[in-house]
């Protein structure tokens, strides 16, 4: 299975998000960003992407019992931006005690563990919005094209809830890809992506069950190819497995993706 390959000049790319960021703002009257920093790649990526409009950009990490390597690795890179830009403005806020407060509070009858993962998701949500909304801003998305709009791969309201979604259209490698041509540091880009909201900090791909060169040529496949049903015969039995994988998230999490049903009279 090769990796992909859109043949896209990414350098242009990065430019044409960053226009398109200061657009949208500029159409709006929006005055700053807000982002989350996780640590992780595509929240460096994005906060990059915004501290270049040059619109006053608030990067928040927001730690809830948060592996110390992951939060070290977002102030690092919070760090790097600040020794390169004047118009970013850093904010930590420790939530763990709201969530703590939040998990006695829930009667044990509906304890969940998934359940309080997302929790963690959405407690940052409401944080970021609450910024925004003080500052006259927005909460920009990190969501990427495989994780938000292939697998759905987020948590409903949390780190799905945003107001802009500039990488909605990058695959991972790509993201990838534009985060060296940027100089993002090496720590990020050689991390293992995690969503960092269990305890035992599995990563992304065990959790998917997919890894993301997998999910990327699939999500090729079908774009090239509407009647892929007849040319499954042609793929290996494990293509045909990690189809079969990819279909059942991508149908299990539409409810994710897309706009949210209402009646009609």
């Amino acid at each position: 299975m090769k990796k992909i390959n859109r043949n896209l000049n990414l350098d242009l790319i990065k430019d044409k998000i960053i226009s398109w960021i200061k657009s949208y703002c500029e159409k709006n009257n929006i005055k700053s960003l807000v982002v989350g920093v996780s640590g992780g790649i595509d929240s460096a990526l994005v906060s990059t992407l915004c501290v270049h409009t040059g619109i006053n950009t608030y990067t928040v990490l927001l730690p809830i019992h948060q592996n110390e390597e992951h939060t070290k690795r977002g102030e690092n890179h919070i760090k790097w931006l600040k020794s390169n830009f004047t118009n970013i403005n850093e904010i930590k806020l420790d939530l763990s005690n709201i969530f703590d407060t939040f998990k006695e509070t829930i009667n044990f009858e509906y304890h969940n563990d998934l359940s309080f993962a997302n929790t963690k998701s959405r407690l940052r949500m409401t944080t970021l919005y609450h910024i925004a909304q003080s500052k006259n801003g927005i909460v920009v998305g990190t969501g990427n094209k495989v994780e938000d709009f292939g697998v759905g791969f987020f948590t409903k309201y949390g780190d799905g809830g945003v107001d802009i979604s500039p990488i909605a259209d990058l695959y991972k490698s790509e993201v990838y890809e534009i985060s060296k041509l940027f100089g993002i540091l090496d720590e990020l880009i050689n991390a293992t992506p995690t969503d960092g909201l269990w305890d035992d900090d599995r990563n992304d791909e065990t959790q998917i069950g997919v890894t993301y060169d997998e999910l990327e040529w699939i999500m090729e496949y079908l774009e090239k190819n509407s009647n892929y049903e007849e040319k499954l015969l042609d793929l290996s039995d494990k293509e045909n497995l990690l189809f079969k994988k990819y279909l059942e998230l991508n149908t299990k999490n539409k409810h994710k993706m897309g706009v949210i049903p209402t009646y009609k009279i």
